[in-house]
C-alpha cells in the first residue's frame, strides 16, 4: 500500500498566532491547541492537516518546502491574505508568471497560483 500525506508540520516561534493566520487564509478552524502545538484542518479526520510547533530559532534561509494555493481569483486572494498579515515576497520576478509569492508573519514563503491550472502547464 502506498503512503499518503498525513500532516504538514511547521516550526514556529509563535504557533498560536501563526495558526490563526494559516487558519484564516485556509478558511479552516484551529482544531487543537495544547501547550506548544497548534493544529489546523478542515476536520479532525481530514488529511493532510497542519501542525504548528514551538521552535525558538529564527528562519534564516528560503524555505525548502513551499505551499501553493489554488484560489478562484488570484488577485482577490492575494489582497485577502495580505490583509490577514502576509507580505509580498516577490524578488523582482516577472508579473506575467502564474503565481504570486507571499510570506506569512514569520517569513515562510508560499505561492498563490493562477486559478485552476495544471501544475505542468
Amino acid at each position: 500500500m502506498a503512503s499518503r500525506p498525513y500532516h504538514l508540520v511547521i516550526d514556529s516561534r509563535e504557533p498560536s498566532a501563526l495558526a490563526e493566520f494559516r487558519a484564516g487564509f485556509l478558511d479552516q478552524p484551529v482544531l487543537f491547541r495544547p501547550n506548544d502545538v497548534v493544529m489546523v484542518g478542515a476536520t479532525a479526520h481530514a488529511r493532510p492537516g497542519l501542525s504548528l510547533v514551538r521552535d525558538a530559532s529564527t528562519k534564516t534561509a528560503k524555505n525548502r518546502l513551499q505551499r501553493e494555493l489554488d484560489p478562484d481569483d488570484r488577485e482577490a486572494e492575494v489582497r485577502r491574505i495580505l490583509a490577514l498579515g502576509a507580505r509580498s515576497a516577490g524578488v523582482g520576478q516577472s508579473t506575467d508568471l502564474p503565481w504570486a509569492v507571499l510570506a506569512g508573519p514569520e517569513g515562510n514563503e508560499f505561492h498563490v497560483l493562477r486559478p485552476h491550472v495544471s501544475p505542468i502547464e
